[in-house]
């Protein structure tokens, strides 16, 4: 077909061939489909889906579009964890060093903000040096030596993504099981690893807003990676409102190494043990979750946690100074406290309001050649179920120049909603799938 007709045929709700599917993707990574093209047959898949061949076709032609890493001259087990997305999610910059430091080979590629939520990518660079455009052929050495190498997307893995990736978070498409499921697993399978733990998130702050569907991607996953002869583990967890305290880059980078250090939010920390323990099992370093996050506390109490963060830092480029001395990384140039409108308890947090405050702000992207600023962003001074006063203090505002603040401040306030019952509290960990 041309790519006229499959738009059209897609559109219609008519089943794509897998040769057609592959010789489209192989067009658009060429360029000889145009953006607008590929917009318009990602809008067709967003409302019409994709079966199981087709799925299996284009997740195939994405992973094939470029080279798959060879990491067999690196021994052990190689795991990977990806999430899909969150408010104030950095578990990535305290899991990889903690599984790491506990022996599991991590090669991770990383991404950058999508949407309302954050980039790996994004936090790391925050850190003076530290460089994600690691040559493959470093990346090899660096999984092999220091265990572990935190890369971002470089031109010759699953090229197909990369453009897409960018083109979905501005045409409204990144919400959407086919692509993410096929977005994800080509990346994670081009990189080298053995098996992958997967963090769905559910919630307001997720592009999954409902259990069910945060249940149908992380099985379009696990099926993909059975397919691909990879294991997988999925953890469905919580984004019903920002995990930890911290939203905006540098300001992650900070509470990701207080985690390392035992010191951090107790939702945070119990999210990133969830997932590094299951690393571990993976990984063949501990028998049992149990025996798994025993050796995390032990990685984290004597210091070989934050160690291997240092190491990984310095081994990229970053000054490891900055993990010790916090004033290396990038400073706001001052801040604002939002108040809250009435007393009570947090009752909710509309946590895409949040992630789309700081997009505001400036600590993500409007557009795809947008500029963030990593000093800026938020401290939640006042969660879920916490008590509140009218009048006090609910979020910080990181801020470094003044156009936006305003803005920012009305967004916040809108998402906090209070009552005079502090609700349930919701399990962190929702459900556990292989």
């Amino acid at each position: 077909m041309r790519p006229y007709e499959l738009i059209k045929a897609k559109r219609d709700g008519k089943k794509l061939a897998p040769e057609d599917i592959r010789a489209f993707i192989e067009a658009y990574t060429s360029g000889a489909v145009p953006d607008y093209q590929m917009s318009a047959l990602c809008m067709a898949v967003f409302f019409r889906g994709l079966d199981a061949v087709e799925l299996g076709a284009w997740a195939r032609a994405m992973l094939e579009s470029g080279e798959v890493v060879d990491l067999s001259d690196t021994p052990g087990v190689k795991v990977d964890k990806h999430s899909t997305g969150g408010v104030g999610d950095k578990v990535s910059l305290s899991l990889a060093p903690l599984a790491a430091a506990c022996g599991v080979p991590v090669p991770m590629i990383s991404g950058r903000g999508l949407g309302h939520t954050g980039g790996t990518v994004d936090k790391l660079e925050s850190i003076p040096g530290f460089r994600m455009d690691v040559p493959v052929s470093e990346y090899r050495r660096l999984v092999r030596e220091v265990g572990c190498c935190l890369i971002s997307q470089t031109a010759s893995i699953a090229p197909a993504d990369k453009k897409l990736y960018a083109l979905r978070d501005v045409t409204a498409t990144v919400d959407c099981i086919p692509l993410i499921a096929s977005s994800i697993m080509s990346k994670k399978l081009a990189e080298g690893i053995d098996a992958l733990v997967l963090d769905v998130k559910v919630g307001s702050g997720a592009f999954m807003k409902k259990v069910e569907d945060a249940r149908t991607l992380a099985r379009t996953m696990i099926g993909i990676g059975a397919e691909m002869g990879r294991k997988v583990t999925a953890l469905l967890t919580d984004m019903d409102q920002p995990l930890g305290r911290a939203v905006g880059n540098a300001l992650e980078v900070v509470e990701a190494v207080e985690m390392l250090r035992g010191r951090a939010p107790e939702d945070y920390t119990e999210v990133t043990l969830a997932l590094t323990a299951e690393m571990l099992v993976l990984g063949r370093k501990a028998a049992s979750v149990d025996e798994a996050r025993q050796k995390l506390a032990r990685a984290i109490q004597d210091g070989s946690a934050v160690r291997k963060f240092k190491e990984i830092v310095q081994a990229q480029g970053g000054d490891p100074r900055a993990i010790d001395d916090y004033g290396l990384l990038p400073r706001a140039r001052s801040t604002v406290d939002v108040l809250a409108s009435q007393g009570g308890f947090v009752t909710a947090i509309d946590t895409e309001a949040v992630g789309m405050a700081a997009v505001v702000l400036g600590a993500g992207r409007q557009r795809v050649d947008s500029i963030i600023d990593p000093a800026v962003g938020f401290t939640l001074l006042r969660k879920v179920g916490e008590p509140v006063k009218a009048g006090e203090p609910i979020v910080r505002i990181h801020f470094s120049e003044e156009g936006p603040v305003k803005e920012v401040k009305e967004r916040l306030l809108a998402a906090y909603h209070f009552g005079p019952q502090a609700p349930a509290s919701r399990p962190l960990v929702v459900e556990r799938l292989e």
